[in-house]
């Protein structure tokens, strides 16, 4: 897959990732509007980290989880394309952990991780 060959190409920064579940709407990027959520449901909420004032919205992120404090909770080879619809910090549905890099919606998040996971560590780039 071609994305997996650029991210393992060049490195991206290191975080933590955090999950977050329905109800996602309103966000602090589009308000009440569903139209920005991309069909994959692989979206995220930026963290403080990221956040850049709300230039972060629309923003798209390769991530792929590297470690957690369970072994075996990254599942192998999994990278994800997401888009940024939301603050984690004001975010309608609490993340699972505070303080994270970024906030996976829960679909994006079992997608790289066990979902029963609080927190993760993650390497991603814009």
């Amino acid at each position: 897959m071609l994305l997996a060959t650029l991210f393992r190409l060049s490195h991206g920064d290191v975080g933590t990732c955090a999950h977050y579940r329905p109800p996602y709407l309103p966000t602090a990027c589009y308000g009440n509007s569903p139209s920005h959520f991309p069909p994959s449901n692989m979206f995220a909420a930026a963290g403080e980290r990221i956040w850049d004032n709300g230039a972060a919205c629309g923003r798209q992120y390769l991530v792929r989880c590297v470690s957690a404090a369970v072994p075996g909770t990254c599942l192998p080879d999994q990278i994800i394309q997401v888009r940024i619809v939301d603050r984690a910090q004001t975010s309608r549905s609490r993340p699972s952990s505070n303080g994270a890099t970024i906030v996976l919606s829960s679909n994006a998040f079992g997608t790289i991780a066990d979902p029963s996971a609080g927190l993760v560590n993650v390497e991603f780039q814009q």
